[in-house]
C-alpha cells in the first residue's frame, strides 16, 4: 500500500486533496469509513461502526467528530490508479475552526447533506469556508434509505425531496460566489457531481454509476422497501460512487493551484517561487503551509499541512514565517488515520506530517526561500464567546500547566489564552461550552496535569458609539505628546478586515482600491498604519520629524489598548484610531519605550471613554425544529433568554424556529429547552456575530466584569488616563 501511495504522490495529476464537510451527525465519519474500506484499509464489515476517523476517545464516547483527521488512499479508475487525500472534518459548530483549517489544506470539498433534514445552518457555513477558500464542492446526499422506510415517500416524492436538497445547495453556492456558481460550480445530478446514497448501509448511486451497472432509481427504491441494503451495497458500492465522482470532478493539484495560490498568497505572480507555486514544481523552492499541529507521545510536535511547492526530504533546513531560526526536518509521513506511516520524500501537491519544525504554529509558512511572503492567515468564521478560569489542582503543577497551555493554544489556534503569571489565574477562550469540555478534558487526560475550571463566562467586546474631537496623550517625562481621535469604524471595513479581503501583508495599492471601494476617503485609506483584530490605525500627520522611528512604539501602545479596553479590559471591536499630530523631544534617548507607549495608549484609553465606550456582546442563532404541538414551549424558551425570533416556517407537522440568544444567555439552554418540549425538539446553534448589550443591563455587566477582574468598582474617567 505504502509503495502505490509513495508512487502516485509524485504524479501530481494522480492526486485529489479533499474534505468531506457537512452539518453535525449529516454522517461525514460514517461516508469516510466506508471509503476506507472500499480501499482495502479497513474491513467492510466494522466500516460504519469502526469510526476509524474518530480515533480519539473522547470522540468515541461522545459520538462526535472533534478534531480533522487525515488520511490517504489509493482509488482505481478506469484502469488507473489514483492518490486520494481525504480529511475527515468536524460538524459540531464548536469546532469550526478545524473545518477552516482543513480547507487551506485541499482542493475539493465533499458536501455531506442528510436527505431527510436537508440543508442546515453549519451546513451553509461549511460551504462558505469552501467557497472563500476556492475549493471546489460537489454533493453527496446521505441516509436516502430513511426517506423511503421512516417517512414512506412514494418514489415519485423521493427524487422531488432530492431534487429540493441540491436546489437548495445551488442557491447557496449562488449566493456566496455567483462567479464560481456560473463557472460551473453548481452541483448537478446529470452531469455526475451529485451521488445520493446511505453511508450507513454502504451504497450509493450517480447518474454515472446508474449507466455503468444499470441500477435505476426505481431499483433503489425497491431495494430499500425491501430492506435488502447488502445486494445495493454489492452492486452499487459506495466508495466507487463517490470517489470516481471526486475523480472526474475535483480539481487535481496542477489545476487547482494555478487558481488558489492568487487567493491564498499576496506575493508577486510572476516571482520565481509564484510560478513553482502555480506549477505545483516538486523541484522548486519548498511552500508549506501548516494546517494543524498535534502531539506524538514519540516524536513531539508533528505539523500537518499543504505542500504547494518543492518537496520535503529528511534533514532539510527550512525557514519558519515570523520566526529568525532555521529548524531541521526530522521525519516526513503521511497520516493513514491514527497512525502516521514514515515516507523518504513529499513532493509538491500532497498534504504532508512532518515533525523538527520546533517555530511552526497554526497559520505558519515553512519555506527554504529566506524572506518568502508567508501564505496569508486563516480566517476563522467566528470568534471565541465563552471563558473559563483553569488552574492546577496541586501547586506542583503550576510550571506545567503553563507549558501545557502554550501547548494546546498551538495546538487549536482558535482558542485564546490568557496567562496571568501574577494571580496565577489562566483563562481559556473558546468557541462554545462543548469546546472548552473537551479541551479541558484532553488537558488532564493526554497532559497528566489535574485542573479545576470555573463556571463558564462570556466574553465581551468593547467599541465606541462616536467620534471625538483629537485628545492629547503626554509622555510621563513631558517632551513628547501625541493627537488621537477614536471613532467607530465603518460597517463595511470591518467586513473586508474581517473576511481577510484587507491585510497589511498584501500590497497597499490594492489594500487603498478595496477601501476606498467599499467607501473610505482615499486620503484615509493611504494613512493606514496597522490593523488588529477588526481595528484600524491611521497616521494621518503630515512631515514630522521623528515619527518614523517611533511609529513602532505607537502601534505597541494602539495594541495594547486594542488588547484591553479602559472599561472592562476586554477585546476592543470595530474602532478606528487616527494619530493627527504629534511632537516629538529630538533627542532618541527622551524617545524609548517608557515615553511613548504610554502616552499613545492613554490619548486612546482616554479617547475610548469620552467616544462613549460601550460592550458589544455575543449572540449565537438557534435553530430549532419541534412538532408545532410544542411550538410554545420552544417559542417561550427563547424569548425568556432575551431572543429575538427571526423566522418561523413549517414543514409537515414540524416547527422549524429561527432565533438570535445572547450566549450569557445560553448556559444550560439544552436542559431547559428539552422539559419545555417534552425532548421532541431537535437544536443547533451557530455564531451570529455582535451587537450592543441594551443599556439598561449596561450597568449591572460592566460592574460585573470590573468585579471579577478585580478592578476598582468606580467606573473610569477620561482624567484617570490624562494625568490631569
Amino acid at each position: 500500500m505504502v509503495e502505490r501511495v509513495t508512487t502516485l504522490m509524485a504524479n501530481p495529476e494522480k492526486i485529489r486533496n479533499i474534505g468531506i464537510v457537512a452539518h453535525i451527525d449529516h454522517g461525514k465519519t460514517t461516508l469516510s469509513d466506508n471509503l476506507l474500506a472500499g480501499a482495502g484499509m479497513i474491513s467492510t464489515e466494522l466500516a460504519g461502526k469502526q469510526l476509524f476517523m474518530d480515533s480519539d476517545e473522547e470522540e468515541q464516547s461522545r459520538g462526535i467528530t472533534i478534531d480533522s483527521s487525515n488520511v490517504s488512499m489509493v482509488h482505481s479508475y478506469d484502469g488507473e490508479d489514483f492518490l486520494i487525500n481525504l480529511i475527515d472534518t468536524p460538524g459540531h459548530v464548536d469546532f469550526g475552526g478545524d473545518v477552516t483549517r482543513a480547507m487551506r489544506a485541499v482542493d475539493g470539498a465533499v458536501v455531506v447533506v442528510d436527505a431527510v433534514e436537508g440543508t442546515m445552518p453549519q451546513t451553509e457555513t461549511v460551504l462558505r469556508q469552501a467557497l472563500r477558500e476556492h475549493v471546489k464542492p460537489v454533493l453527496f446526499v446521505n441516509k436516502v434509505d430513511r426517506l423511503i422506510n421512516e417517512l414512506q415517500v412514494d418514489a415519485q416524492e423521493m427524487q422531488i425531496r432530492l431534487g429540493k436538497v441540491i436546489d437548495h445547495v445551488n442557491k447557496l453556492i449562488r449566493s456566496m460566489n455567483e462567479e464560481r456558481y456560473k463557472a460551473g460550480w453548481k452541483v448537478d445530478a446529470a452531469n455526475g457531481t451529485v451521488a445520493f446514497g446511505s453511508a450507513l448501509y454502504n451504497w450509493a448511486i450517480s447518474v454515472p454509476m446508474m449507466q455503468k451497472t444499470g441500477v435505476s432509481f426505481g431499483d433503489v427504491y425497491n431495494y430499500c422497501r425491501a430492506e435488502d441494503m447488502k445486494s445495493l451495497a454489492k452492486d452499487c458500492p459506495l466508495h466507487e460512487a463517490v470517489l470516481d465522482m471526486v475523480i472526474r470532478h475535483l480539481p487535481n493539484p496542477l489545476d487547482a493551484q494555478k487558481d488558489r495560490v492568487k487567493t491564498i498568497w499576496h506575493g508577486e505572480a510572476d516571482s520565481k517561487i509564484g510560478k513553482s507555486m502555480s506549477s505545483a514544481d516538486s523541484n522548486g523552492d519548498l511552500a508549506f503551509m501548516v494546517t494543524d499541529i498535534s502531539m506524538d507521545p514519540h516524536a513531539g510536535e508533528v505539523a500537518t499541512g499543504r505542500l504547494f511547492s518543492g518537496s520535503f526530504t529528511r534533514g532539510m533546513e527550512v525557514y519558519t514565517s515570523g520566526s529568525a531560526r532555521k529548524s531541521r526536518v526530522q521525519q516526513v509521513g503521511i497520516f493513514m488515520g491514527p497512525e502516521r506511516l514514515e515516507v523518504d520524500k513529499i513532493p509538491a501537491g500532497n498534504i504532508a506530517a512532518v515533525t523538527g519544525l520546533k517555530e511552526a504554529i497554526v497559520g505558519s509558512t515553512i519555506t527554504t526561500l529566506d524572506g518568502m511572503v508567508p501564505f496569508e492567515s486563516i480566517r476563522h468564521v467566528s470568534e471565541p464567546v465563552v471563558t473559563v478560569a483553569v488552574e492546577a489542582k496541586h501547586t506542583k503543577d503550576l510550571p506545567k500547566l503553563v507549558e501545557v497551555l502554550r501547548q494546546v493554544a498551538k495546538e487549536d489556534p482558535t482558542l485564546q489564552i490568557t496567562l496571568n503569571e501574577e494571580t496565577g489565574e489562566h483563562l481559556l477562550a473558546g468557541m462554545g461550552e462543548l469546546h472548552l469540555e473537551v479541551i479541558a478534558h484532553r488537558i488532564e487526560r493526554d497532559k497528566n496535569v489535574e485542573i479545576t475550571t470555573s463556571q463558564p463566562i462570556v466574553v465581551y467586546r468593547e467599541t465606541v458609539k462616536k467620534r471625538i474631537e483629537p485628545v492629547e496623550g503626554k509622555s510621563p517625562n513631558r517632551h513628547n505628546r501625541f493627537y488621537i481621535y477614536v471613532e467607530p469604524l465603518a460597517p463595511e471595513i470591518v467586513g473586508l478586515v474581517k473576511s481577510g479581503e484587507i491585510s497589511m501583508r498584501m500590497p497597499e495599492l490594492e489594500r487603498r482600491e478595496k477601501l476606498i471601494a467599499a467607501g473610505m476617503d482615499k486620503d484615509e485609506a493611504k494613512a493606514i498604519t496597522a490593523i488588529y483584530g477588526t481595528n484600524i490605525f491611521l497616521d494621518m500627520t503630515r512631515g514630522i520629524q521623528y515619527l518614523n522611528e517611533t511609529m513602532e512604539l505607537v502601534i505597541d501602545g494602539f495594541e495594547e489598548v486594542m488588547q484591553a479596553g479602559p472599561l472592562t479590559r476586554e477585546p476592543v471591536s470595530n474602532v478606528k484610531a487616527v494619530l493627527v499630530d504629534a511632537k516629538l523631544h529630538e533627542d532618541a534617548i527622551h524617545r524609548g519605550p517608557a515615553q511613548i507607549i504610554p502616552a499613545a495608549r492613554q490619548a486612546m484609553q482616554a479617547g475610548m471613554l469620552l467616544a462613549e465606550d460601550s460592550l458589544l456582546e455575543p449572540y449565537q442563532k438557534v435553530f430549532v425544529q419541534v412538532p408545532q404541538l410544542n411550538m410554545g414551549g420552544a417559542t417561550k424558551e427563547m424569548q425568556g433568554r432575551r431572543g429575538v425570533i427571526l423566522n418561523m416556517s413549517t414543514e409537515g407537522d414540524l416547527a422549524i424556529i429561527e432565533s438570535r440568544v445572547p450566549v450569557a444567555q445560553m448556559f444550560g439552554f439544552a436542559g431547559e429547552i428539552r422539559s419545555a418540549t417534552e425532548g421532541r425538539a431537535m437544536w443547533s446553534t451557530e455564531f451570529g456575530g455582535f451587537d450592543l448589550v441594551p443599556a439598561n443591563l449596561m450597568p449591572e455587566i460592566v460592574g460585573q466584569i470590573r468585579e471579577r477582574k478585580g478592578l476598582k468598582k468606580d467606573l473610569p474617567k477620561p482624567s484617570d488616563f490624562l494625568g490631569l
